[in-house]
């Protein structure tokens, strides 16, 4: 019985986490394509991806500490998000391309992105923040 109880606790956490990683995400996300859209009609693409993500990236870093997994920022899970999201950005870069290349428009690339990036994401990012 408390075998069971203990499963549907943890069960219950990955949830909440999962949604507030939801609810991050889209906040962050929202901020990374708004400043984008701002860019992208003045730098090249990329550039502006790129600069939009970095920006994105620091308030997500912060707001996934204290509000998805209640935990204190640090220097080392700071580097184990960076390098969770260095592997995202690179897999980001190249979805980007592949759709721009599939003839997708550049204002509308990076949203089929985002839906195979994101729950790679968070599965990337809970083990760094999990981690014993």
């Amino acid at each position: 019985h408390l075998h069971y109880h203990k499963i549907k606790m943890k069960k219950h956490e990955i949830t909440g986490e999962a949604m507030r990683f939801v609810l991050v995400g889209v906040l962050a996300t929202m901020l990374h394509y708004g400043l984008y859209l701002l860019m992208q009609g003045w730098m090249q693409v990329d550039v502006a991806y790129t600069l939009a993500y970095v920006l994105s990236f620091v308030a997500n870093f912060y707001l996934t500490s204290w509000f998805t997994f209640h935990a204190a920022p640090s220097w080392s899970k700071l580097v184990g998000m960076g390098g969770a999201h260095a592997v995202n950005y690179l897999l980001h870069i190249a979805l980007l391309n592949l759709f721009l290349w599939l003839g997708v428009p550049k204002v509308y690339a990076p949203l089929p992105v985002l839906s195979i990036a994101v729950p790679i994401n968070f599965l990337l990012v809970r083990f760094v923040f999990k981690k014993k």
